[in-house]
């Protein structure tokens, strides 16, 4: 085995803060026998044989505005360039192996809808109304591109609302549902998944309700309390997904970390719990450690990270970088998150279309509708560091810690055998990488991200 590692090459990408390199390939480094570190040199031992979590994708939302600037606001030409920079790994694409879809109308929606809007005063409970018709025009074609440039694709559906008559208030906007229309409410959510199905994109995984305990009179949003969810899961969803032979993940809470009461609150009721297969978390609040304070309390449950976007309120280039790096990558990796999905995957120069919610949020990549321009923002290199190595499947091995920014780090296993380490530092680090009784040296630049890859030994 060291004989082997030892002719490894390892595979250097680096970008860095001022943009004068973007995930790009530097010359290789090998493998030597290990010796004593030199000092000063931060020490990264790599344990392939310590495995931790497993790897379930890396991606953005196709939400109505970006399915939108995907399909109408960029040339064909421009379309078939970033949707294969987005969706596969050739030339300088990242790869990205998740998306996750609203179901329904959400802040980046064209227009207010859901799948079974009626008048004021009617009800629909057998839901012979229902329809996606709305989704087919646009959303769905964008999706199905997705997934024809990278069959593995993932998807996750998480509704903003359900329809209004369900509610209180009787509006998309605001309002908690009503405990009568649970059932309903459920069976839409299966009919929206077989549905989907039916146009050839399978979703993985479900969560009931995004940010449950956010609501406002501006655009789609529900209330839904943890023990309402904790019910709406145990008598309604569960059961509904079940009935119906899914095998759609159900993933709750999706909310801030600051909220992690909510997912402890649902999952105190096993009878709910046997429905569950993990707790999706937001960037919004709080801090990333909380991960490791539910998955301590339910180490059965995945933990998944769903939402997190960059705006104009942050746009130094390179703290951006280091703030989703040592966040929402190595952060939340260390603290038991098996993905990471941002916010919209494309919006136009105008933070947009936007349908009430956030005025100045930015996507993974923006087009201008003026200009033609595309542009590849931090998300994109932050992602791509990541998901163009990473692959669905993999385990988090073990790798030494170091905090306070300086050499942080996280490491990988893929399913193939290949080895992957991904750092970052504030400042110019030496580092020393050891793995099997051989060693590289490298030194970090301040604020750029890092990552390694080499050929190991099998996952299996």
């Amino acid at each position: 085995m060291q004989n082997a590692a030892q002719s490894t090459p390892v595979s250097v990408w680096l970008t860095m803060p001022d943009r004068s390199q973007l995930l790009q390939q530097q010359a290789d480094v090998t493998f030597v026998p290990q010796t004593d570190p030199v000092e000063g040199t931060r020490v990264i031992a790599i344990d392939s044989d310590t495995r931790y979590q497993q790897m379930e994708g890396f991606g953005a939302a196709m939400t109505d505005s970006s399915a939108w600037n995907i399909m109408h606001t960029m040339s064909s030409r421009q379309r078939e360039q970033v949707m294969r920079d987005l969706f596969t790994r050739e030339g300088a694409g990242i790869g990205l192996s998740y998306v996750r879809i609203p179901i329904g109308a959400s802040d980046f929606s064209l227009h207010n809808i859901s799948y079974n809007d009626l008048p004021p005063g009617e009800t629909d409970p057998n839901l012979d109304q229902f329809s996606i018709n709305y989704d087919e025009a646009y959303i769905i074609p964008a999706l199905l591109q997705a997934q024809a440039l990278n069959p593995q694709l993932r998807f996750m559906g998480s509704p903003w609302s359900a329809p209004g008559w369900m509610k209180q208030g009787g509006t998309l906007k605001g309002g908690a549902l009503l405990p009568e229309y649970y059932q309903a409410f459920a069976d839409y959510l299966v009919r929206w998944i077989q549905a989907y199905v039916e146009h050839g994109v399978a979703i993985d995984a479900l969560t009931p309700q995004n940010e449950p305990l956010y609501q406002t009179g501006n655009y789609p949003t529900m209330g839904m309390a943890a023990e309402a969810q904790q019910t709406f899961v145990r008598d309604h969803l569960g059961p509904a997904l079940e009935a119906a032979d899914l095998d759609t993940q159900l993933i709750i809470f999706d909310h801030n970390w600051d909220l992690a009461d909510y997912p402890l609150t649902v999952l105190a009721d096993p009878a709910a719990a046997a429905y569950v297969d993990g707790i999706a978390f937001h960037c919004y609040g709080g801090n990333v450690s909380v991960q490791s304070t539910v998955h301590a309390a339910h180490p059965d449950k995945g933990i998944w990270f769903t939402e997190c976007s960059g705006g104009d309120w942050a746009t130094n280039f390179g703290d951006n970088l280091s703030w989703n790096m040592r966040n929402l990558v190595i952060g939340n990796f260390r603290n038991w998150g098996n993905s990471v999905m941002l916010w919209n995957l494309v919006l136009d120069q105008d933070a947009g279309p936007q349908n009430g919610g956030c005025g100045d949020c930015r996507g993974v990549v923006t087009v201008d509708s003026v200009s033609g321009d595309v542009t590849y923002n931090e998300e994109y290199y932050v992602l791509g560091h990541v998901s163009r190595f990473v692959d669905p499947g993999a385990y988090r091995i073990d790798s030494t810690e170091f905090r306070m920014g300086v050499a942080e780090n996280v490491a990988f296993l893929n399913p193939d055998g290949s080895l992957v380490l991904i750092a970052h530092s504030v400042i110019d680090a030496p580092i020393t990488v050891t793995w099997q009784g051989q060693q590289f040296e490298y030194l970090l630049p301040a604020g750029a991200l890092v990552t390694f890859t080499w050929a190991g030994t099998s996952a299996s």
